[in-house]
């Protein structure tokens, strides 16, 4: 059994879907690792603490995808500079274990599925207490909301806490936390350890309790329809339920110094909560840092990957922002696939894909020349049927 890992290909890509710790690990289980020249260089995990792990560097990056049984990476396969997509590197039978977007990127899909290779997409793993260990999603969000905080309050040109001094009292900055999710629930934690004064919104009132449980003060809006979906994740609401939630919402907007907005739907736009009205009656110097900037934004003057100023106002849309704290969310992450991986490897060390498994059966979206995850499939098709016609 030769597990392999890939080093990542893009440019905002820091992350290393291995650490030498868990290389050990797997090592001492008998498992053969093989880890890509300078696959950890941009987490600060070197080849030689790989060797010291047991793992062999390979420096061809042909022969470590063409060989591996397993195949382990973190962002999607990306297109090489050959022009060549990087799953055209993996035999046939492979195991590729990644986060792969295959409901916003489809054809992602339709070329594994044409490799043959079994892939496992770690959005796909399902919410649920055996698969905690796995949820790579959860652990990352849990990233991206800590430094949001961090990057707001070192963007605005004001103290978090409150503070009595000899020249009078500062008063505390006013956070609103839009979506309280993973990444939301630590944003409010964050906010509060820095001695904000938080606020949090979200449809689902399930969260009320936690939300309360972290000192924040939750912002409910009464909607006449289901707003859970299932997992947990927050479902896409009418546009009439749209329109009440932004009515409710905009006076916190207005009054807040800092607002983070963290509300994405899996395979679709990302909700639009905060408009350009709303902006312009926020006070200047105020910071929004938008976490669904990739999806689009939650704020309709996010420049994906930008800090822009509008109307006196910074906007901070950043992107894989996980990435930015590679060596922590390299070890989250690879807890996160190591434990994927031991519903996959017999005692005898061989490979055996058991369907009868739900965390495997719900995280497959393709093997042996099918795809088996029907929204998955249904993404593909309605991709397929959006694409104009050849003449």
């Amino acid at each position: 059994m030769r597990i392999a890992v890939a080093k990542e290909i893009e440019v905002c890509e820091r992350r290393v879907a291995l650490i030498p710790d868990t290389v050990a690990r797997l090592v001492k289980q008998g498992l053969e690792v093989w880890v890509e020249t300078g696959a950890g260089e941009r987490s600060f995990f070197s080849d030689t603490a790989y060797e010291a792990a047991g793992a062999k560097i390979i420096a061809d990056t042909a022969t470590l995808w063409g060989e591996a049984d397993i195949l382990l990476k973190v962002s999607p396969p990306q297109e090489r500079e050959d022009g060549r997509s990087e799953i055209d590197l993996l035999k046939e039978g492979a195991v590729l274990i990644s986060f792969l977007n295959p409901l916003g990127n489809p054809l992602v899909a339709q070329q594994l599925k044409n490799r043959k290779v079994t892939a496992l997409s770690m959005e796909l793993i399902p919410r649920s207490t055996r698969a905690q260990s796995m949820d790579a999603l959860s652990s990352q969000a849990s990233l991206a909301g800590y430094k949001a905080v961090l990057i707001a309050a070192a963007t605005l040109p004001k103290y978090f806490p409150m503070l009595t001094t000899a020249a009078g009292t500062i008063a505390p900055a006013k956070v609103f936390i839009m979506g309280a999710g993973v990444a939301g629930l630590q944003a409010i934690a964050t906010a509060r350890r820095l001695g904000a004064v938080v606020e949090a919104f979200d449809i689902r009132p399930a969260v009320k309790e936690e939300v309360q449980s972290l000192g924040a003060k939750f912002v409910e809006v009464k909607l006449e329809e289901e707003t859970t979906a299932a997992g947990g994740y927050a479902k896409e609401i009418s546009e009439a339920s749209k329109q009440r939630t932004q009515e409710v919402v905009a006076e916190h907007v207005k009054n807040s110094d800092v607002v983070i907005t963290t509300a994405q739907v899996p395979g679709r736009k990302a909700p639009l909560l905060v408009t350009e009205e709303m902006v312009s009656q926020m006070k200047p110097g105020s910071v929004i840092v938008d976490l669904a900037a990739e999806q689009g934004g939650n704020c309709a003057c996010t420049e994906p990957g930008k800090d822009i100023v509008w109307n006196g106002v910074t906007i901070i849309g950043p992107i894989n922002l996980p990435s930015s704290m590679p060596v922590h969310a390299s070890q989250l992450y690879a807890k996160n696939v190591t434990s994927l991986m031991q519903l996959l490897i017999t005692k005898e060390k061989a490979l055996q894909v058991n369907f009868g498994d739900d965390i495997v059966d719900a995280a497959c979206i393709t093997h042996a020349g099918e795809i088996r995850n029907q929204r998955v499939q249904e993404a593909l098709t309605a991709f397929n049927t959006q694409q104009p016609a050849i003449s």
